[in-house]
């Protein structure tokens, strides 16, 4: 990124040289000088806007990456104890099927 070269109180508190010929209108050039230093001041202040928003972004940018981060490591552990409690309760009615067939149906009394 490129450094700003003037400040507006460098433009503020520059002078021209006079010289014997004429030159320009010293009014229209101060007036002018003014309006680069408002329009300078209204850049400045747009620069400083913009990154506070960079950084407020960035912050925002970490919060939400910590949410997504404790959401999916959530949804993994939930995963996983679903699973298991899947694959436990299959081998539960495998067993009860092999029992049933070996053993015969249980008696109602």
């Amino acid at each position: 990124m490129e450094q700003v070269r003037h400040t507006v109180e460098e433009i503020f508190n520059k002078d021209f040289k006079k010289t014997a010929i004429q030159g320009y209108n010293t009014n229209d050039v101060d007036s002018y000088l003014d309006e680069l230093m408002a329009d300078y001041q209204i850049y400045e202040s747009n620069i400083k806007e913009l990154q506070e928003t960079i950084e407020n972004q960035k912050r925002e940018i970490a919060e939400l990456t910590k949410q997504v981060n404790a959401n999916t490591a959530a949804a993994a552990t939930s995963n996983q104890v679903t699973s298991s409690a899947n694959t436990n309760m299959d081998i539960l009615k495998r067993i009860s099927n092999l029992e049933r067939k070996v053993f015969g149906a249980p008696e109602d009394k």
